[in-house]
């Protein structure tokens, strides 16, 4: 993949932290225990899919540098 394009919906966030234990250095839980983006560049694209793929709740959405949805 070329560079991404990493989003919370933080309406469907609900905490889990499961992106964090995957990719810590690209998401944390903020003081509301929802996920923020931090640094998407630093982690390979299966690492960022697979933290994407582990939110219960597909909160996290994956874009291509155009804009199109690669996951949920």
């Amino acid at each position: 993949m070329d560079a991404v394009r990493v989003r919370v919906d933080r309406d469907l966030c609900i905490g889990v932290g499961n992106c964090v234990a995957y990719a810590p250095t690209v998401f944390e839980l903020d003081e509301e225990n929802k996920a923020v983006v931090l640094d998407p560049a630093s982690v390979d694209d299966d690492t960022l899919l697979e933290a994407a793929k582990s939110c219960p709740e597909s909160a996290i959405l994956v874009e291509d540098d155009e804009g199109n949805q690669l996951y949920p």
